[in-house]
């Protein structure tokens, strides 16, 4: 499998008020290949939206320090200015964050909004952008109506805002995307039908998923491979099933029984605890 990220000893610490520093995230390596789906499984606060935030370069230098390396394509993105690291962001790496009700501009149409995602990456009229949008929301089921495209984010659902959300990360067909808690916001049905389009459309598309949730059913239903993060450090890693049945950690081991669904369990012959 032909790697695509490589991320080698990055750390993150954040500078706080009184002149210290925050430590977020310490010496993280791992690889990402072409086409698959790495799990990032950890308590909150242990560090992991602190590694997505990273990678795409969202982290000011006034209020973190990000060293180590991450190599996208080859290319360094530490080193890289800020608009180098902008023409990444959206077309080579994009992320799908946790609550839609945030990452979307409330007095703007949903259309337009992912048709800002291709106009300041492709050179096209508003017009086509806008036409692009439409067929970038139809890829991820919502139907194409007036209704939907011109709808602003309140009048939507929660599942609706997120397929939004997946429409700009997919709308410039990145390599690869960053789902951070994609399912948080969203009830059962909901849940389960984004993740059986993220399935659909990871195979469809061919891209790489960095997929970011504590959810043990989340991950047991997307995740090739799984790392586990506790305070700021991967502490285990290995295929889902390999750790379910034998996690060398006692956080690996409370995560997965406690967040687990019977049915996985069951299929794993796996005894949970209650």
């Amino acid at each position: 499998m032909q790697t695509l990220l490589e991320v080698k000893n990055l750390s993150v610490h954040y500078r706080c008020t009184d002149a210290s520093q925050q430590h977020a995230v310490e010496n993280v390596s791992f690889d990402i290949g072409r086409g698959e789906v790495l799990g990032l499984m950890g308590e909150s606060g242990c560090g992991k939206t602190s590694i997505a935030l990273a990678l795409l370069g969202l982290l000011s230098k006034e209020r973190a320090h990000v060293s180590g390396s991450i190599r996208f394509l080859g290319k360094e993105l530490l080193a890289m200015d800020p608009s180098a690291l902008r023409a990444i962001r959206g077309a080579g790496i994009s992320m799908v964050f946790q609550e839609p009700e945030i990452a979307l501009n409330p007095v703007m149409r949903v259309r337009d909004q992912v048709a800002e995602v291709i106009h300041a990456h492709r050179d096209l009229s508003w017009g086509q952008c806008r036409r692009d949008a439409e067929l970038a929301m139809a890829r991820v089921g919502l139907p194409s109506t007036q209704r939907i495209f011109s709808a602003y984010p309140h009048l939507l659902s929660g599942g609706q805002r997120q397929r939004v959300v997946l429409a700009q990360a997919l709308a410039c067909e990145p390599a690869l995307v960053i789902a951070d808690e994609p399912t948080a916001s969203l009830d059962a049905r909901s849940q389960d039908e984004l993740l059986t389009l993220l399935r659909e459309l990871q195979r469809e598309l061919g891209i790489s998923i960095l997929l970011i949730s504590h959810s043990a059913e989340v991950q047991a239903r997307l995740a090739d491979h799984l790392m586990v993060m506790a305070a700021g450090r991967i502490v285990e890693q290995g295929p889902f099933e390999a750790l379910y049945r034998n996690p060398s950690y006692e956080c690996t081991r409370e995560m997965l029984r406690t967040s687990a669904p019977a049915d996985i369990a069951e299929e794993l012959d796996f005894e949970m605890v209650t």
